[in-house]
């Protein structure tokens, strides 16, 4: 995959959830871009001195995050991967090998479309807690935005040297 993909435009001037919701869905398809058209070899292809660091790896970490910040944190789901974590707390980015790339990428749009219900659900100033700590919704839109951005950087590294694709 070349060519660049069709992602929502960010508006420049519009409502801060319309600017908030558009700037993390940009990154979101970002991801899929980044990772889509590889072979299952290329997405599991170490250039780093840690060997997590993959673009199957990454595209399951964001995966989780999505799962835990929007069905966890704001929607109240029961945290099925703390105890895992606390074992290996790079669990999610040890994608079994029978998994294909393919696969990961429909359970990270299918876990987007989740999180842009529950997003949906609440307004921006709506407060949850999770272990003490209370967050507004506007401040889990705002962290996965940095954290989907700062990945997607991690992607545009693996998939040039991986392939040579460039592009923002």
């Amino acid at each position: 995959m070349t060519e660049r993909p069709q992602r929502p435009e960010v508006p420049l001037t519009g409502g801060e959830r319309e600017i908030l919701t558009s700037l993390l869905d940009y990154h979101r398809a970002t991801v899929a871009w980044k990772a889509g058209g590889l072979t299952e070899d290329q997405a599991r292809q170490v250039h780093l001195p840690s060997e997590l660091t993959t673009v199957a790896g990454l595209v399951a970490h964001l995966t989780l995050d999505e799962w835990f910040w929007f069905g966890v944190v704001v929607d109240g789901e029961e945290d099925t991967w703390e105890e895992r974590l606390k074992e290996d707390p790079d669990a999610e980015f040890r994608v079994p090998p029978d998994t294909e790339l393919e696969t990961l990428l429909a359970d990270y749009e299918k876990q987007c479309a989740r999180s842009r219900q529950i997003t949906a659900a609440h307004d921006l100033d709506d407060r949850v807690t999770h272990k003490d700590e209370t967050f507004n919704v506007r401040w889990v839109l705002t962290h996965m935005i940095e954290e989907t951005a700062r990945h997607v950087g991690h992607l545009d590294v693996l998939r040039e040297l991986t392939d040579g694709l460039t592009g923002e």
